[in-house]
């Protein structure tokens, strides 16, 4: 079976012409049931054709085709800076691959393609984070990622941000 990648075409939601932003959408909720967490999908078709488009878009796409254009995976990913390497990095926010393909090589294929981005543009490391309960972990050992020593993510949102945002 032929699968192609390429890179998600997301218009602004004020100009005219076909996209890829429904598909992300529908690939991102598609993800978060896998995860038993599509609850917390709450951004639109138009935040993505919003913040994925433009000179600076805040993250860029990959989708995985079959030959006849239905959409079989998606890789979502941004660019962050290490102030220690003084280099840019590539972090992979989503990850996707429908549930019949899994295991055929379409996964690597995707990671392999974020490698080579990760290249060109001069990045010194891929970064994601993984679900302690996610089964994907053993694939992303076999691709080579370890976990990331010590370091534990920290997050902050919704009314604890708020309140942050006017302490100081």
């Amino acid at each position: 079976m032929e699968i192609m990648i390429r890179p998600a075409i997301l218009r602004h939601p004020d100009e005219t012409g076909d996209d890829d932003a429904e598909t992300v959408r529908r690939l991102v909720r598609a993800l978060a049931e896998v995860q038993e967490a599509a609850d917390y999908v709450t951004g639109t078709v138009d935040d993505l054709r919003r913040d994925g488009s433009g000179d600076n878009p805040y993250f860029r796409a990959m989708l995985a085709e079959r030959a006849d254009g239905t959409p079989v995976g998606l890789a979502l990913y941004y660019f962050v800076y290490s102030t220690w390497a003084g280099r840019p990095k590539l972090y992979v926010e989503d990850l996707y691959v429908d549930g019949d393909l899994r295991g055929t090589g379409l996964g690597r294929r995707l990671m392999a393609a974020l490698a080579r981005e990760a290249i060109a543009r001069g990045c010194i490391k891929l970064d994601l984070s993984v679900k302690t309960d996610n089964n994907a972990r053993d694939f992303y050992a076999r691709l080579g990622l370890s976990r990331s020593g010590s370091w534990l993510p920290y997050t902050v949102g919704g009314a604890d941000l708020e309140t942050l945002a006017t302490s100081g």
